[in-house]
């Protein structure tokens, strides 16, 4: 047997006397076997991830929100509703320590100020940890608690972050905030989804459902229109793509279709073509000085822009540019280095080198849309709650039962 998924055999002799046509019917097996092995997959995962994900549910639950508002930054130019952070690679010049900071590519600067950062991923993780509790068991008492802190987060005008990141990854004596900033909301991204997963519940009240909407719209507006979204927009490296995934992400859950389809048509004429080798490979990434992890931050959002906008008419899985590149063939040439890092032909990353991979969420969605068994044994097989600061920082999916 191959290492793809061992699908259920169909009776095709009566298929075919109903279809009539063999190009219908190998399309109909197609979709059928693709079915059959994401009910397989997503069983497997919600059986691993269970017990850990009531776990979480039960810390969560626990725990009061905790805002921007609690913290602030004396560097900030915002004001204490602004999301303010600084650049990871940038440290005080040696030779003027009190002028403006110097980049180091790949290092981080262990005292820049991170609260606000470090808050909101605090933040996925409970709305993350209690859409999945409520996913698996269905008690809206999840739901009660998750609202309390959705509430706090973008409707109570007390504690309430403003729907924009002009504050984001600022440099001391250089920048106020930078468009390369706007990849920390990342971490917004399981919070749409744990709306999405638990919006048509009777404990969420209709009057905070519109308003956290309203916020989310807001932002997209913003990452539009703003100088830094602009910039981000167009970036050519993982900076481009992971805006385009947090766009997707929050246009999903307001139901912005025009949106939704310019993204489509990015995936297909931009990042495709303009980022992936022939190889399948990330050139842009793999010149940085942490080419491992920035190759894997790269597919990652490559595949959630897959799982997030495909549709049955229109299905990124299977879209290929015409010269042959493809989110297959991404998955393809990064799979052996998963597998083996010691096959990893580059030199190691300069930093977190040791802490690469985790059960990286292109794994999982990988397997589950293509059958590969093998790439779904990899990811259970590898940490599931990583702890690491830097890993979770560029991981965009932690909870991925959510998106299943």
């Amino acid at each position: 047997m191959s290492g793809k998924f061992d699908m259920k055999i169909i009776n095709t002799q009566k298929v075919f006397k109903m279809i009539k046509r063999p190009f219908i019917l190998l399309f109909f097996i197609g979709l059928t076997n693709i079915a059959l092995a994401q009910q397989h997959f997503k069983a497997q995962a919600t059986a691993i991830l269970k017990a850990q994900v009531l776990k979480e549910a039960t810390w969560a639950m626990q725990q009061k929100p905790v805002t921007v508002t609690a913290e602030r930054s004396a560097r900030s130019a915002g004001g204490k509703h602004d999301f303010f952070s600084e650049g990871d690679y940038w440290w005080p010049n040696p030779a003027n320590p009190n002028g403006p900071y110097v980049t180091r590519d790949g290092e981080t600067n262990p005292d820049n100020f991170v609260a606000h950062r470090y808050a909101m991923i605090r933040f996925s993780e409970i709305i993350g940890a209690l859409a999945s509790a409520y996913k698996i068991t269905g008690d809206e008492k999840y739901i009660k608690h998750a609202v309390m802190h959705l509430k706090a987060w973008f409707v109570d005008t007390a504690t309430l972050m403003n729907p924009n990141l002009t504050y984001a990854q600022a440099v001391k004596g250089l920048y106020i905030g930078r468009s390369w900033g706007i990849i920390d909301t990342i971490h917004l991204m399981e919070v749409a989804q744990g709306i999405m997963v638990m919006e048509k519940s009777k404990s969420f009240d209709k009057a905070s459902l519109t308003a956290i909407k309203k916020w989310f719209a807001e932002y997209i507006l913003w990452l539009n229109t703003s100088k830094n979204g602009i910039a981000e927009k167009n970036a050519k490296n993982n900076h481009g793509t992971t805006w385009a995934m947090q766009v997707a992400s929050f246009a999903k859950l307001v139901d912005d279709q025009p949106m939704l389809d310019s993204l489509k048509m990015r995936y297909k004429n931009v990042f495709l073509p303009n980022q992936m080798a022939a190889d399948g490979g990330f050139p842009l990434e793999l010149a940085r000085t942490k080419p491992y992890g920035y190759s894997i931050f790269n597919l990652d959002a490559m595949v959630m822009l897959c799982q997030i906008l495909s549709t049955p008419k229109d299905n990124l899985w299977i879209y290929q540019t015409p010269d042959g590149k493809s989110i297959k063939k991404g998955l393809d040439y990064l799979y052996p280095y998963i597998a083996d890092k010691s096959k990893w032909p580059l030199k190691p990353d300069v930093m977190f080198w040791e802490n690469w991979p985790v059960a990286q969420p292109f794994l999982l969605f990988g397997a589950n849309y293509y059958g590969e068994q093998k790439w779904f044994n990899t990811w259970k097989s590898l940490d599931l709650k990583p702890s690491n600061e830097e890993v979770i920082r560029n991981l965009p999916v932690r909870h991925p039962l959510i998106w299943l």
